[in-house]
C-alpha cells in the first residue's frame, strides 16, 4: 500500500539584503548628483542592522527616505520590510533611523494560521515554527489556493513563500 505524503510550503519573511545594499548605493549616487540636495549634508548609510539618514532639515531627511524607497521598490522589495522613524534632531542635523522588519512574529503568525483556518480550504493545516509558517496539505490546489488567498490579503509584513513541496 502506498501512502501519499503531505505537499507542504513554509511561508516566511526574509529581506534580501544585497538588493537593499543595492537600493542604498543607488540612494547615494542619486543624492550626490541632484541639485536639490547639493549643500543639504544629506546622506544615507548602513548603521548596524539598520540604515541611517542625516540632512540639515527634517524634509530633507524625508525627501532622502522618499528616494530610498523608490529604489526598494524598483528592486523588487516591500516597502513592508521598513520601519523608519520620524526624523529626529541631533546637534545641527536631522537624524532618520530606518529598521529592517524580518521574521514573522507570534502575533502575526497567529493571525496568518487563523485566516488559514478561517477562510482557506478544509484539510489545510498551517503550524508555527519559530519565525515562519509551515502550511501542509493533501492537495497541492489546496495550498495553491492558500497562497492566493494570503497574496490578496493587506498584511502588516512581506510574506514570501519558499520550500513548495
Amino acid at each position: 500500500m502506498c501512502v501519499l505524503a503531505d505537499s507542504s510550503f513554509d511561508i516566511v519573511s526574509k529581506i534580501d539584503r544585497q538588493e537593499v545594499d543595492n537600493a542604498l548605493n543607488q540612494t547615494v549616487k542619486e543624492i550626490g548628483h541632484r541639485f536639490d540636495f547639493k549643500g543639504t549634508g544629506a546622506s544615507i548609510s548602513w548603521s548596524g542592522q539598520s540604515i541611517e539618514i542625516k540632512a540639515n532639515s527634517e524634509e530633507r531627511a524625508g525627501a532622502v527616505l522618499d528616494v530610498f524607497k523608490e529604489k526598494v521598490i524598483k528592486r523588487g522589495l516591500s516597502l513592508k520590510t521598513l520601519d523608519a522613524d520620524e526624523p529626529k534632531l541631533s546637534g545641527r542635523e536631522y537624524r532618520l533611523l530606518v529598521a529592517l522588519k524580518e521574521g514573522i512574529d507570534q502575533e502575526n503568525a497567529k493571525k496568518i494560521s487563523k485566516l488559514i483556518r478561517d477562510e482557506g480550504p478544509k484539510g489545510v493545516k498551517a503550524q508555527i515554527q519559530g519565525e515562519e509558517l509551515r502550511v501542509s496539505s493533501k492537495k497541492k490546489d489546496d495550498l495553491q489556493e492558500v497562497m492566493s488567498l494570503l497574496k490578496g490579503k493587506d498584511l502588516d509584513i512581506a510574506l514570501q513563500f519558499v520550500n513548495y513541496r
